[in-house]
């Protein structure tokens, strides 16, 4: 049976154990489904079509059949705010609809099967392009959109008036990509702050809240002159939002927001950043089943560490060589994650020079992380996080540096700032914003710099210094997400604190304490950097200690290493791939790896790509 084949088998047998199980993946009461279509024609390829938003009408009648038939109960946005604010309570599998982007199909496909099957749904509209003036095209999806393509206001009101659909906004013109960084990559424009070549500057705080506000207030404005009734929710254009645009929405009367981040949206008082399960490729009751039943938290991890400092270049034309080097080697290797460094060490040292994005406190090496991470992102296919030091960071200023630095630390440690000094503490959490405010990314990276020795800060207790940096992380990812929402975490873990208990008191560090606090923990699964003279029993014995705390594997990636740093030479092919295997026979689930030399091929393509690709069928067909 070819692999293409196999995964419509596994889909069609989820399918076949939920009919037999009559719906057993019921939804809890307080979560809710929320499905994302956008376009519905007649003439959708099964596999491969030019539009893979698009979805048949067949297909689409058969989903909302199948839904009925699986006793999911739909409901409207009144009903959805009625019971966040606990005036009622949403039925048993209550599911959403939502339509994005104002499609004519959304009045001659969807809405005639709506009043049949008595669904209601939501519609997002991107104002600017309802009623398209003829003549004028939009550049959109697969070809240039004209005046037939999209609903008109006439339209609008007939759906609106049937009590089925409500109408929500999608930005009145921001649903497209604005310049983003120097070299020039186009990102959404709801979140980016807009470089202008001619200064080299970036838009500013102010002019960027004026410009969505101006957009979002026009939206809110040309639907309830135009439907008698101002939007109460927005669908942000490819789910990009910040808190700051959904202050924005919520003071123009729009507090419900939606992205497209998950599965079941769990409802609760705050109704910002539903998730929406975004229905692609065509997919038919069987896809739907199975993207259903697919539980996301079981996928496994591999995630690949990059040095940024590698693809730095001050020759700027070498610099997109070793960025093409890069994302060429991921697309071929396939991790589903790459950790990607957004500060400057070049002296190796641990603690961060420079920055690799414009910031308030260091120097900017090159304004070159946005720029990585959206390659990455969009050409490579993987969730980039963004792995910056907590604590170790050099201000220019010698007398700043002095002042804010932990005392009495010993000259071999990496250089870190005392974070319970007021002074530190606001300069790396501006550092974290500065980096979410330039940067598109899913997640971060807590470095390994986050360790206090026996005898630092002495203020702190013992037994709290360990929770004490833990708390200053999690201020520095909501420092992030002010501008970047729902971020992941991920933090480092010296193996030495899982070994040894009582070397939580050198390091601060704890594995249980980080599984609680984080999406996952980095356990720097490394025997020669430990001086193990036998890795393999060494690993084994780790891989004891975790179950202790982590009995599933469920949050722990073992991190190996790749080059044996006493020697400088990598890490054999075989070894590593001996280490995989072992390791997920012991039911590991997580991986990661450091370095990735991109440049020199280390390690080799073909073992990177058998030992670590997040891929079903990882190698590459003879």
């Amino acid at each position: 049976m070819r692999i293409h084949g196999l995964k419509h088998w596994f889909r069609a047998f989820a399918l076949l154990c939920l009919i037999q199980a009559g719906g057993a993946f019921a939804a809890e009461p307080e979560q809710l489904l929320v499905i994302s279509y956008h376009d519905v024609r007649d003439d959708v390829a099964t596999k491969g079509d030019v539009d893979s938003y698009a979805i048949s009408t067949q297909n689409f009648a058969a989903h909302l059949d199948w839904l009925s038939a699986q006793g999911y109960q739909p409901i409207s946005l009144t009903q959805l705010i009625d019971a966040s604010e606990g005036r009622a309570a949403l039925p048993d599998k209550p599911v959403l609809l939502t339509f994005d982007d104002g499609l004519r199909s959304l009045y001659t496909h969807v809405f005639p099967l709506l009043r049949a099957y008595n669904f209601p749904a939501l519609a997002a509209v991107i104002t600017g392009w309802v009623d398209l003036p003829q003549g004028q095209t939009v550049d959109f999806g697969p070809r240039p959109y004209t005046h037939e393509d999209f609903v008109t206001w006439a339209q609008l009101r007939e759906m609106q008036d049937s009590g089925l659909i409500e109408i929500a906004s999608h930005t009145d013109n921001l649903h497209h990509g604005v310049l983003s960084n120097p070299q020039g990559n186009q990102t959404p424009a709801a979140i980016t702050r807009i470089y202008d070549p001619a200064s080299a500057r970036y838009e500013d705080e102010a002019a960027y809240r004026a410009r969505v506000r101006a957009d979002i207030a026009r939206s809110s404005a040309l639907i309830g002159k135009n439907l008698g009734r101002a939007p109460r929710s927005i669908v942000w254009p490819y789910a990009a939002y910040s808190s700051v645009a959904n202050d924005i929405a919520d003071s123009e009367g729009m507090r419900i927001t939606f992205d497209l981040e998950g599965r079941n949206a769990r409802l609760g008082g705050d109704l910002h950043g539903l998730a929406r399960l975004l229905m692609m490729d065509n997919p038919t009751v069987a896809d739907l089943a199975y993207d259903l039943r697919h539980d996301l938290e079981l996928d496994g991890m591999r995630a690949m560490q990059v040095d940024l400092d590698d693809v730095y270049d001050a020759d700027p034309a070498q610099q997109l060589r070793n960025l093409d080097a890069l994302v060429e080697r991921v697309k071929q290797i396939g991790p589903s994650h790459v950790f990607l460094q957004a500060f400057a060490d070049p002296d190796g040292n641990g603690s961060a020079d420079a920055l690799y994005f414009p910031n308030r406190h260091l120097p900017m090496r090159a304004d070159l992380f946005n720029r990585v991470a959206w390659q990455l992102y969009t050409r490579a296919d993987v969730l980039v996080y963004a792995w910056l030091p907590v604590l170790g960071y050099e201000p220019p200023d010698p007398g700043l540096r002095r002042r804010i630095a932990i005392p009495d630390a010993q000259d071999h440690e990496i250089f870190r700032l005392d974070f319970t000094r007021p002074e530190a503490r606001q300069l790396i959490a501006d550092v974290y914003e500065d980096l979410a405010i330039a940067s598109y990314f899913e997640g971060l990276l807590f470095h390994d710099d986050a360790f206090l020795r026996e005898g630092e800060l002495p203020a702190l207790a013992a037994g709290a210094r360990t929770q004490a940096l833990i708390d200053f992380t999690l201020e520095l990812k909501r420092a992030a997400e002010k501008w970047r929402p729902k971020l992941k975490t991920v933090r480092n873990l010296y193996a030495n604190t899982v070994l040894d208990p009582a070397s939580e008191a050198w390091f601060a560090q704890r594995l249980d304490s980080f599984n609680r606090a984080y999406d996952h923990t980095a356990l720097m699964a490394m025997p020669w950097m430990e001086n193990s003279d036998e890795p393999r029993q060494w690993m084994r014995d780790l891989v004891h200690a975790v179950r202790g705390h982590d009995p599933s594997f469920a949050k722990t990636i073992f991190q190996l290493q790749t080059v044996d740093w006493r020697s400088g030479k990598p890490i054999p092919g075989a070894t590593l791939k001996q280490q995989v295997r072992e390791l997920q026979a012991s039911g590991v689930r997580h991986l990661a790896w450091y370095p990735d030399d991109f440049i020199a091929d280390s390690p080799p393509m073909e073992v990177a790509r058998e030992a670590f690709s997040a891929r079903n069928f990882p190698y590459i067909a003879k």
